[in-house]
């Protein structure tokens, strides 16, 4: 105590005290959904200082009551208080009580280091007294509530409730509020999800210090005691955390580093997002003895916008994004680019192919079931994923314009031409496949997927707006609407028939990779494609996992609740074919001068039943 009165005597009878420094911190970009739900905040450590009045009353109260109960009352240095702890100390015979004034601790906190020393408690005295003449109690405790550490990772108020609540500081029970307020005297010894016992005795003392500073009645607090404070044994699960690291990279792109809070307003559907994590979890739960270690899902609007991301079964185990950064094969998945070559040559769904054993130089592509069919129409080869098919148009058609029939539709990986390439040994992300394949969902025209929408500050300046491209037709009709009929046949019919969902207008294609390393199903209706990737982060092979098993399930869970949100709507047909000008006049003349004289009109051809 002998130092603390020097101190005080320091900092009050210096000639000048230190010039108060700039409060400095890091700015925060926080990520919200569509619908303006928070998904996550990147950046500083600390958040902006909180609006007290904003709060439940017994909120703030709890805090002032155990670590200040004079808060409002004193200049930012009390003095009675001091006293107080004086006597307390020495009628215990050790340090049991402190002094420090809830401003000091926040001088402490922003200004100074945690060193003993008489300088230091000096400086911490003079701040405290200038941070009250700067700025008023509610701005104070504002801070206050921001800075201060409750264990577990969680600086400040607001991250506290949701570590351990998962809930906003606004939505704290007095219980809640009193156990929190009793982690600073120990975020260690009190921890509320570590030391439950513990944080309830604390909690006990703070709302006994409510009523005695007259914030709460003797019912309430008997009310609260009634209603325990459960903290969570650990973390929440935040949502949608690979979509946020995935579009921060962006955000950092397009604004360099923030020199000031930011809110940057992304296109993901949070409801949607939850329903693909929760698709992925119960497959993967239902099909433990196949081996499959993860799985990766985003689905893609007519517009570009990604709706949803899953890029793993956990992001506190692996933040590694699989649906932006894995590069697997596509197995069958890649097929559709094949047989859309194909189309645009002129194959027609109703044409005949020959499945049968086939050869391009040393390597020969066999089907799964390792039998052959014969003569089947093209329809039926898409179906029933023949290779042998798919291998043999890739080779007529030109592996080539097949690549350019995959770029053109939004696949960024390079592409390999060799032979193999027709059954997708292309390494591509789950990403591009469902940026590609949206393609099909907008009745051909090409779609760019983007995450972000605009990028405003807090005080809602607009730094970045996404601006609406040019519609480009890529893929046009007949091709477009054969290449529909064909993979809606896939789900109808095929090898994608776990895909189904009744009453919706589905398309889609399993894919499958040998050994069974990769398993995708790829689909979509009108407006919205969705891609689904299961395999193991190693490469190794798992237990018979086909693209039309677990991967059509999890696409079929996650569609059924996406369609209701996103509003289902037929696959359009797309464009009509274009119809070739007649010739002009001229021409016509000189055709009908060559005409043998007397020449007999051709009969018109008998039109067909």
């Amino acid at each position: 105590m002998i130092a603390l009165f020097a101190a005080v005597s320091l900092a009050v009878a210096a000639p000048e005290l230190p010039r108060l420094p700039e409060i400095r911190r890091d700015p925060q970009i926080t990520y919200v959904d569509r619908s303006g739900v928070v998904l996550g905040v990147r950046g500083g450590r600390f958040a902006p200082p909180m609006d007290v009045a904003r709060l439940p009353a017994y909120v703030p109260a709890a805090f002032v009551a155990i670590e200040d109960r004079r808060f409002y009352q004193h200049n930012g240095v009390d003095a009675l208080g001091i006293a107080r702890a004086v006597v307390n100390n020495v009628a215990e015979g050790r340090l049991a009580e402190g002094a420090s004034t809830i401003t000091q601790q926040l001088a402490r906190n922003l200004f100074l280091s945690s060193d003993r020393t008489v300088e230091r408690k000096a400086k911490e005295i003079a701040y405290a007294l200038q941070l009250e003449q700067a700025y008023s109690k509610r701005q104070i405790l504002g801070l206050y509530l921001s800075r201060v550490y409750f264990g577990s990772g969680a600086y400040g108020l607001e991250a506290a409730a949701r570590r351990y609540y998962d809930k906003p500081a606004a939505r704290l029970t007095l219980m809640e509020a009193a156990t929190l307020a009793g982690v600073l005297k120990s975020p260690t010894n009190y921890n509320p999800a570590e030391k439950p016992e513990a944080a309830a005795q604390r909690a006990r003392l703070v709302l006994d210090a409510m009523v005695e500073t007259g914030a709460i009645t003797a019912a309430d607090r008997a009310k609260a005691l009634s209603r325990p404070a459960r903290a969570l044994r650990a973390a929440p699960a935040l949502p949608a955390q690979y979509f946020v690291d995935w579009v921060d990279g962006q955000t950092r792109q397009i604004v360099g580093k923030p020199k000031q809070d930011l809110v940057v307003e992304t296109t993901l559907d949070l409801s949607m997002e939850q329903a693909g994590a929760e698709a992925a979890r119960a497959t993967l739960a239902a099909r433990k003895s196949q081996g499959i270690e993860q799985a990766a899902l985003v689905a893609v609007d007519g517009q570009g916008r990604v709706r949803a991301m899953v890029g793993g079964l956990d992001y506190a185990a692996s933040p590694y994004n699989r649906a932006v950064l894995a590069r697997r094969q596509a197995g069958s998945a890649w097929k559709p680019f094949v047989y859309l070559t194909a189309l645009e040559a002129g194959w027609r769904p109703e044409d005949l192919v020959l499945d049968e054993p086939f050869a391009v130089g040393a390597w020969s592509p066999q089907n799964y079931t390792q039998t052959y069919s014969g003569l089947v129409t093209f329809e039926q080869a898409v179906a029933q994923s023949l290779n042998t098919v798919a291998a043999r148009l890739a080779d007529e058609t030109g592996r080539d314009a097949v690549a350019a029939t995959a770029r053109r539709l939004g696949v960024v990986s390079p592409i390999n031409t060799e032979p193999a390439m027709a059954l997708g040994t292309t390494l591509v992300s789950p990403l591009e496949m469902a940026q590609a394949y949206a393609a099909f969902s907008t009745g051909g025209q090409k779609v760019s997927a983007y995450g972000i929408e605009r990028i405003r500050t807090g005080g809602g300046a607009v730094l970045y707006q996404k601006k609406s491209a040019a519609p480009q037709q890529v893929v046009a009709n007949p091709a477009l609407g054969d290449l529909n009929r064909m993979l809606r046949g896939v789900i109808a019919s095929g090898t994608g028939t776990r895909a189904a969902i009744p009453g919706y207008d589905l398309a889609g294609k399993t894919g499958t990779t040998s050994d069974y390393k990769d398993a995708w199903f790829a689909g979509y209706t009108g407006g919205l494609a969705a891609v689904v990737w299961m395999g193991r982060d190693d490469g190794s092979a798992m237990r018979g996992v086909t693209g039309g098993a677990a991967p059509a399930e999890m696409w079929r869970s996650f569609m059924g609740k996406a369609l209701k949100r996103a509003g289902a709507r037929p696959i359009p047909p797309g464009p009509p074919p274009p119809v070739a000008d007649p010739p002009p006049a001229d021409v016509i003349d000189t055709l009908l001068d060559a005409a043998p004289a007397g020449a007999a009109a051709e009969p018109a051809p008998a039109a067909p039943f």
